[in-house]
């Protein structure tokens, strides 16, 4: 079954998340194609911008609860502390619904991001019982600033796509219907200038920012695999999967 979609028109590249009966959710397939597809596509002299999106309603429900509560082989934390390797050609988040945990990650990775008005933004790794592995705790402060990513994380509530505008998670709000044509042609504009200057500004920035966030990034890939191997148990998330899932709807409507 394909859980990643790509569709490629004018130099853009579309990857759509393609799990929607399971709100998008991340398996370890999933995430896997992710990361392939991602460097398949930079490789691509003919691709000068990604944009990542999900099949509606979501745009990912981070990971797949019921694949991680049947075992903690599922719970892979990659070292290099990424969802995708980097990258020489701009990434562009396209967030049509919501963006939880992991999900939201993978928005904290592109290089900027567009919400539709149905986007909404959670951290809810401690209501799952597990650790971010994916520069979370860098990256989140790096966006909205430290308070308020404190707020996230401690609390496991949501926040709109206006909300998210004003904190600086995302560039800006669109109607639902025009979001994908509004970021691909964001895209066109990005794969309209020299792509080689393009690739090295790119460089420039990850490299300015990785003297920032490099140390916390590794800091937090150690204690996530030190906590998953010390206290995580799956059993734990499959007891409150049920709640978590029913406090997130709760919170959507």
């Amino acid at each position: 079954m394909t859980e990643l979609t790509v569709h490629t028109q004018d130099g853009v590249a579309v990857l759509t998340l393609d799990r929607p009966r399971r709100r998008n959710a991340l398996t370890a397939v999933l995430m896997t194609a992710i990361a392939e597809t991602m460097a398949g596509l930079d490789a691509d002299a003919s691709v000068g911008a990604i944009v990542l999106t999900g099949r509606d309603p979501a745009f990912c429900a981070g990971l797949d609860l019921a694949e991680l509560s049947s075992s903690g082989d599922n719970l892979h934390i990659d070292e290099t502390g990424r969802p995708w390797p980097r990258l020489s050609t701009p990434v562009i988040g396209a967030v049509n619904g919501p963006a939880v945990t992991g999900g939201l990650e993978l928005v904290l990775h592109c290089d900027f991001a567009l919400a539709s008005e149905r986007a909404a933004f959670a951290d809810t790794h401690t209501r799952v019982g597990v650790l971010p592995g994916w520069g979370l705790s860098v990256l989140l402060p790096q966006a909205v600033g430290l308070r308020r990513a404190k707020q996230m994380s401690f609390t496991g509530n949501y926040v709109t796509a206006e909300v998210a505008l004003q904190w600086g998670l995302v560039n800006r709000v669109v109607p639902h219907a025009e979001l994908l044509s509004v970021a691909t042609q964001l895209a066109r504009d990005v794969c309209s200038n020299d792509r080689e200057a393009m690739a090295a500004l790119l460089t420039l920035y990850d490299d300015n920012a990785a003297d920032q966030t490099g140390p916390g990034q590794q800091r937090e890939w150690h204690l996530a695999r030190e906590w998953r191997d010390r206290s995580y148990r799956p059993e734990r998330v499959a007891a409150r999967e049920a709640a978590i899932r029913e406090r997130g709807r709760s919170q959507l409507t």
